[in-house]
Formats: C-alpha cells, structure tokens, sequence
C-alpha cells in the first residue's frame, strides 16, 4: 500500500542533465499530490501513450515516474500546489511557475520542452496568435516547445488515437532534435 502524503504535497521534479524531453504539466491533481507521483489520477493516460508512442521500452506505471531518466525523459509542472482542478489557480501562480520553469530548462538543457495541454500554452504565450498540436515555432529558455495534448481523463477535446499519433510525432522530433528549431522566446 502506498504512504498517503498531506494533499499539499509538491511533487519532486523527475528530470536529469542530459534529458531529450521535459514534460510540463500544469499542477499536480489530489491523487498524484497524495501518493507522491505523478500523473496517478486513474482516467489518466499518460503512461500508457509513453510506451505506445515507443517513448520508453516497457509498461510503466505511476509508481515508475523516478525511471524516467532512464529513458532520457523528465517531468515537472507548471505550479507546484495541487488542486482538484486547474480553475483553483491564480494568475500569479502562472507567472511564477513560468520563471521557476525556465531556470530548471536553463539548468537541465532538455532538448525538447513537452508541454501537456493547450492551456498551458494559450497561458504562458497569451500574444501567440495560433497553436496547434505538435511542433510549435515558439522556445522556451531557448529550447524548443512541443505541444501535446492533455492526457487527463477529464479531457474530451482529443480521442485516444489522436493523443497517440501527437506522441509518436514527438517521438519522431526527438530522434532528430537537431531538426528542430523554434524561435527565441
């Protein structure tokens, strides 16, 4: 049975110098900010679109996210403080998470930022006139972002066969960074 954690809990960063890519969340949910991992929501299908997409080699679960170095992968979020939903998050919040997140790239050089959803983009670039899923022309701390959709169970927007497909798009990015090159922001 796994420790059960206060839910103010903040989840450790999973990353390592050397990382090919830093997925970014937007806030740890009650579930995963209670057993201390994350992405532990029950709906949530992040770890099983790693290993479809071929980011990782075998199953993982979210008892697994300290192994994700090992397949040069890191994960962090946005905001540190859990919430049972990301309408519980201020402005300012966002703002500060944005600076802490650009001192960990600058110090960790992934060389793709991941992030996971479109609402952290839309937050964090209010003045980009358009998005889409995938290759993004936008850098963040001078590393190139990547766009994905949420893997959430609460998110409707995206069928699980598209959420696959922009996986393996990043797979495919990653194999090949050099090719990708966004611009400075």
């Amino acid at each position: 049975m796994l420790p059960v954690r206060k839910p103010s809990h903040k989840l450790e960063d999973r990353i390592e110098v050397g990382a090919r890519i830093l997925f970014v969340g937007i806030n740890p949910g009650l579930r995963s900010a209670q057993v201390g991992h994350h992405f532990a929501g029950y709906s949530n299908r992040f770890w099983k679109l790693l290993y479809e997409s071929r980011l990782v080699t075998e199953p993982l679960t979210y008892l697994d996210d300290g192994r994700l170095p090992e397949w040069k992968l890191g994960v962090t979020n946005i905001i540190g403080r859990c919430s049972s939903g990301i309408d519980d998050l201020n402005p300012a919040e966002y703002r500060r998470g944005r600076a802490r997140l650009e001192r960990t790239i600058r110090r960790f050089r992934p060389e793709i930022v991941a992030f996971l959803g479109v609402t952290i983009f839309r937050i964090l670039f209010p003045d980009h006139p358009t998005w889409a899923l995938g290759k993004t022309q936008v850098c963040l701390a001078n590393v190139p972002i990547f766009l994905l959709p949420n893997p959430s169970g609460r998110n409707a927007h995206y069928s699980y066969d598209r959420m696959l497909a922009v996986f393996r798009e990043l797979r495919m990015v990653a194999v090949r960074p050099d090719s990708y090159r966004g611009v400075p922001g």
